[in-house]
């Protein structure tokens, strides 16, 4: 077994590999109540039906649906759930969709997904949000020694609307939480934190120190996002809105921003390649990871 100290989480805090720009690209989800065991590759590599992963895999594909497998933190009931989530910079929604017979997950329309409010399916009640912590051993050591914790923080502090998760990306940045539907990014997260980060996302506003991005903008332009919010230590959700983007070169992005109270910015940021690294417990071989920075921060009128 690999020491904890040799592993991609511990190695990329020493090496102090910054959070900003790697959230996942991800704009539609459907995330469906599996108890574990999980493996690597989900949903395929767990106890739900091979045909009706498969099929599922099959149709997310064609819609551009991210899948996820989730389980409730210390029960495993008969009647389960589904989300559907839209995640983009315009609108984002969330809806509940229970089901006992595991193949009614195969009756939901992904082309729902597509649009820009809840189609209405679903349960009545369903949450205004839900927190995904990844807790996948099997994927990556780091997720379950670092995200399990932070979910028994979460379930001791009462926390709701709290689910472990099969996998987000960015194993080496655990323990890993993702917002649902406003498409936040956090790593990092401590189980002394964890409570207060969440109080916080539901409240509308990001703890900046665990924020790697969200998921409806590419890497560029969540790294401008975090930049500018840095600058002007903006932590509302809403705070602040996309308006526009330059290529300034293959690796130079200019992102204009409108901020509430304080007014139009361009932020540039640019990517390098950083120092070769591991970037999981199971890579085969390093790689050299994108890093980046900021250029400037200029009010624009």
């Amino acid at each position: 077994m690999t020491d904890t100290t040799e592993r991609c989480a511990a190695a990329s805090s020493q090496r102090g590999e910054a959070l900003l720009g790697t959230a996942s690209r991800v704009e539609r989800w459907l995330v469906v109540e599996q108890p574990g065991p999980w493996g690597r590759h989900q949903p395929v590599d767990s106890r739900m039906d091979t045909v009706v992963a498969r099929t599922l895999e099959s149709r997310a594909r064609r819609h551009e649906v991210r899948v996820l497998l989730v389980r409730r933190p210390g029960s495993h009931p008969d009647r389960r759930t589904a989300f559907l989530a839209h995640t983009t910079r315009e609108q984002t929604w969330i809806e509940a969709v229970p089901f006992e017979d595991p193949h009614e997950r195969l009756d939901v329309d992904l082309a729902l997904l597509h649009e820009p409010t809840p189609p209405g399916i679903g349960a009545a009640d369903s949450p205004e949000a839900i927190f995904l912590v990844c807790t996948n051993g099997r994927h990556d050591a780091c997720c379950a020694d670092l995200g399990r914790p932070v979910v028994r923080a979460l379930k001791a502090a009462g926390v709701e609307d709290v689910w472990e998760v099969s996998h987000v990306g960015g194993d080496r940045f655990a323990a890993n939480l993702v917002a649902l539907p406003s498409g936040v990014y956090l790593g990092r997260v401590e189980p002394d934190d964890a409570a207060d980060v969440v109080a916080g996302l539901r409240s509308g506003t990001i703890p900046l120190e665990h924020y790697r991005g969200r998921s409806c903008f590419p890497p560029l332009v969540q790294a401008a996002e975090i930049v500018l919010r840095s600058h002007l230590d903006e932590r509302r959700i809403d705070g602040l809105r996309f308006v526009r983007g330059e290529r300034l070169g293959p690796d130079e992005l200019r992102v204009c921003f409108d901020v509430e109270g304080t007014g139009r910015h361009e932020v540039v940021v640019r990517r390098r390649r950083a120092a070769t690294a591991s970037l999981t417990c199971t890579a085969g071989s390093p790689v050299q990871p994108w890093a980046y920075e900021q250029v400037s921060v200029t009010p624009s009128s």
